[in-house]
C-alpha cells in the first residue's frame, strides 16, 4: 500500500504508512524503494548498502546499488558493484542489462549490445529481445533510433524513458509538432526531462519567432542549469549557456562553454 499511494500521488496515505514502518528488513526495503521511484539515489544507496553490510547473502541488493550508481552517473563503479551480482546470477536479464546501459554510456551503442548476446546465447526459447519491452526498447537506443516509430510509441507509458528517447528521435529528424505533442503536457521530475522539454520548446521559439516558447526554453535551462544537484555538472553548465543565448547575453554564454570546453575538444557541433 506504501508503493501504491506513491504511485496514486496520495501523500496524506504515504506519511500515514510511513509512520507504520519498522525497522524489519522488508520496511526497509519499502522506504528504499520509495526513495528511489522519487529520484533520491542516494539515499536509496545509503540504505541498501546498510542492508548488505547486514545481510551479504542478499546479492540482488548489489544489483540495487549499481543501479543507483547508475542514475548517479558513477558509471565505472556501478559496472564494479554490479559483477559481484552478474558473478552469481551471469544469466539476469536486469542485471546484464544494466550493465549493457553502462557501457553505452561509457563506451557507444555497438559495446552495449555485444553485452547484451549473453542473454540471447542463454535464452532456451524464442527471441528474448521480442520478449522483454524494456530490451526492445533499450536497442533502439544503442542503434541510434532504428525502429523507433516501431518499438517506441507503445511503451511512452510503459517505460519512463521511452517517451525522452522518442522526442529525441522526433529532434534527431525534424519532426518538430511530433516531438511538441510528446512533451506540452509532460510534468519534468529528473534533469534530462526538463532539458528535452526545453530544447523543443527552444526550436519552435527560434522557428516561429515565438517569445512564449523561447521564454518557457529560457525558464527550463535555467532551471536545470542554476539547481544545486546541477550547475557544476556539465549538462548543467550547457543549459546555461543555452539559457544566456536565448536572452543574447553571449558574454555569459561563453563564460560557461570555456568552462566545459576540455571535455569537446573533438565535437565539432561544440566547437561550432
Amino acid at each position: 500500500m506504501f508503493q501504491i499511494s506513491h504511485k496514486l500521488g496520495e501523500e496524506t496515505s504515504i506519511m500515514n504508512y510511513h509512520q507504520r514502518l519498522t525497522n524489519s528488513v522488508e520496511d526497509e526495503l519499502c522506504i528504499a524503494a520509495l526513495h528511489y521511484l522519487r529520484n533520491h539515489y542516494e539515499e536509496a544507496t545509503e540504505i541498501y548498502k546498510k542492508l548488505l553490510l547486514e545481510n551479504r547473502d542478499f546479492h540482488a541488493l548489489n544489483a540495487y546499488v549499481a543501479l543507483c550508481y547508475y542514475k548517479l552517473d558513477y558509471y565505472d563503479v556501478s559496472l564494479e558493484i554490479l559483477a559481484v551480482y552478474l558473478g552469481i546470477n551471469p544469466s539476469s536479464v536486469i542485471g546484464v542489462n544494466l550493465k549493457a546501459c553502462n557501457h553505452y554510456q561509457l563506451y557507444n551503442g555497438k559495446a552495449a549490445e555485444a553485452e547484451l548476446k549473453v542473454l540471447q546465447n542463454n535464452s532456451t526459447s524464442g527471441n528474448i529481445f521480442q520478449d522483454s519491452d524494456l530490451l526492445r526498447h533499450n536497442l533502439v537506443v544503442f542503434r541510434g533510433g532504428e525502429n523507433a516509430l516501431q518499438v517506441l510509441p507503445p511503451l511512452v507509458d510503459i517505460i519512463p524513458e521511452a517517451r525522452i528517447n522518442l522526442v529525441i528521435y522526433y529532434l534527431k529528424n525534424d519532426e518538430i509538432n511530433e516531438a511538441y505533442k510528446l512533451v506540452k503536457d509532460m510534468e519534468p521530475i529528473v534533469p534530462k526531462e526538463y532539458i528535452i522539454k526545453a530544447v523543443v520548446h527552444a526550436v519552435i521559439g527560434q522557428r516561429d519567432e515565438s517569445k512564449e516558447h523561447l521564454g518557457i526554453a529560457q525558464k527550463l535551462f535555467q532551471l536545470v542549469g542554476g539547481s544545486a544537484t546541477e550547475c557544476d555538472t556539465i549538462p548543467g553548465r550547457q543549459c546555461m549557456a543555452s539559457c544566456f543565448f536565448l536572452l543574447k547575453q553571449f558574454d555569459d554564454v561563453l563564460v560557461y562553454l570555456k568552462s566545459i570546453k576540455s571535455y569537446f575538444l573533438n565535437d565539432d557541433d561544440f566547437n561550432w
